[in-house]
C-alpha cells in the first residue's frame, strides 16, 4: 500500500553484509590492478535497445523526459560501461563498478551488483583473469562452497549454421534449448528437414557435467574444426581452474541469456542451494557500436546473494555505558577507551543482557567517573 510493487525497505545484518562484500570487491580488485567506474543511474533508453545491446524496452523502468526521450533506470551494467569507455584509448583494459540494476523481470526491481570489465586483451588472458577476480573474491569473502560453469553460445550458431531458419524460429528454438525442452528442440530444427542435426541438438540438451565430458566431444567433433576449437578453449579455461582448486561443471548446451554474449559464457553457483552468485560471458560485438573491433569480456557478481552467504562475525564486545543527559559528553569521551568495541550509551537500564559489558558515569566527590555494572 505504501510502496510500488517490487520496491522493499531493509534492515539489520543483511545490509550489513552487503556493505562488507562492496568493501572486500573495492579491495580485491584494486588489488587487481583494476580501476573504478561508475555511470549515471539514469540513461536514455537507446543505450541499451539498440541492434548491438538488444534489450528490450518492455523490462526497464522509463519514462519520457521533456524532450520526448525515453529515459531509463540503468539496466545493464556492461552496457552502460561499453558506452562510457568505449571511445577511450586502451591504456586501462580492466575496470570495476558497483551498484543497483533495475529491471522489471527480476524480483524487486532492485539488484545490487558488483562487476568487472576488461577490453583490449586476449581471449584467454581476459576470460582467466575475469574468472580468477571472480574465485578470489569469493575466497576473501569465505564463501567456498561454489562452482563455475563454463558454456560457449559459438556451439549453437555452428550448428544451426546450415538451417534456413528465421531470426523468430532462432529465438523459438533458443529459448527451447534454454528451458530444456527437448521436444521442442528436435521438432523445430526437424521441421527445417534437418533431423540429424535435430539429434544432435537434443543431446545437447544432456551435455552439462563435469569437465571430464569435454574429452568425449573432442573426439566426437575432431572433424569440425569450429566446434573442436571451442572445446579445446573450454577444456583450457577449466584446467586452469582446476589447478587452483575450482570446481568446474560445463553445459554444452548453454545458450545466451544476455542479447550481446557472443562467446564463451560462464556462471557461478552457490552449492548449498543453487544460487547464480556471478553470471558473465564474452561481448566483443557490444563495441561495434562505437566502430571498434576489441576483446571484451566481463561477469557481474549479485550481491543481494552474497550477503545471504557471509558468515556473521562480529566478534567484538558490546559495551553499554549507563549515563544521563548532564553526563553525556563525560559518556562519550569515555566511549574512546573502547576502541574495538561496539558501545551505546543509554540513559535507562533496559535490555543489559545484550550488552558483554554495563558501566554507568556516576559522580563522585563532585567528579564524574566510571563504575562496572
Amino acid at each position: 500500500m505504501f510502496l510500488p510493487s517490487g520496491s522493499q525497505d531493509e534492515i539489520g545484518q543483511k545490509i550489513t553484509n552487503r556493505s562488507k562484500a562492496y568493501e572486500i570487491f573495492k579491495n580485491v580488485t584494486l588489488s587487481r590492478n583494476y580501476k573504478q567506474i561508475t555511470t549515471p543511474v539514469v540513461e536514455y533508453a537507446t543505450t541499451f535497445t539498440n541492434k548491438y545491446a538488444g534489450m528490450e524496452l518492455r523490462n526497464m523502468l522509463k519514462w519520457f523526459n521533456h524532450e520526448g526521450d525515453i529515459e531509463v533506470l540503468r539496466p545493464d551494467w556492461t552496457t552502460a560501461v561499453a558506452r562510457a569507455v568505449g571511445n577511450q584509448n586502451n591504456s586501462q583494459s580492466k575496470w570495476a563498478y558497483q551498484g543497483s540494476v533495475f529491471r522489471r523481470d527480476k524480483d524487486g526491481m532492485e539488484s545490487r551488483q558488483a562487476g568487472i570489465e576488461i577490453v583490449h586483451m586476449p581471449t584467454f588472458l581476459g576470460e582467466s583473469e575475469c574468472l580468477l577476480t571472480a574465485a578470489a573474491y569469493l575466497n576473501e569473502l569465505n564463501i567456498n562452497d561454489y562452482l563455475v560453469e563454463l558454456g560457449h553460445i559459438g556451439i549453437f550458431n555452428e550448428l544451426i549454421a546450415p538451417l534456413n531458419l528465421t531470426e523468430q524460429q532462432i529465438d523459438q528454438l533458443r529459448n527451447a534449448m534454454h528451458d530444456k525442452r527437448r521436444d521442442d528442440v528436435y521438432q523445430i530444427v526437424a521441421n527445417a528437414g534437418r533431423k540429424d542435426i535435430a539429434e544432435e541438438l537434443t543431446s545437447l540438451v544432456d551435455a552439462y557435467g563435469t569437465s571430464a565430458m569435454i574429452e568425449e566431444y573432442e573426439e566426437k567433433w575432431q572433424h569440425n574444426q569450429q566446434l573442436l576449437s571451442i572445446i579445446q578453449h573450454l577444456k583450457r579455461l577449466a584446467n586452469l581452474l582446476e589447478q587452483l582448486n575450482v570446481e568446474v561443471i560445463v553445459d554444452l548446451g548453454r545458450v545466451k541469456n544476455l542479447p550481446y554474449y557472443d562467446g564463451t559464457m560462464f556462471r557461478g553457483y552457490i552449492k548449498s542451494n543453487g544460487a547464480t552468485c556471478f553470471s558473465g560471458g564474452r561481448y566483443n560485438r557490444l563495441y561495434e557500436q562505437f566502430e571498434q573491433n576489441i576483446s571484451a569480456v566481463g561477469l557481474a557478481f549479485d550481491v543481494d546473494v552474497l550477503a545471504e552467504h557471509i558468515e556473521e562475525a562480529d566478534d567484538r564486545i558490546k559495551v553499554c555505558i549507563l549515563a544521563s543527559e548532564d553526563t553525556h559528553a563525560f559518556a562519550e569521551k569515555h566511549r574512546n577507551n573502547y576502541p574495538n568495541a561496539i558501545v551505546d550509551i543509554q540513559y535507562q537500564r533496559i535490555n543489559l543482557d545484550r550488552f558483554d559489558k554495563v558501566i554507568e558515569v556516576v559522580e563522585e566527590n563532585a567528579q564524574l567517573k566510571v563504575v562496572e555494572k
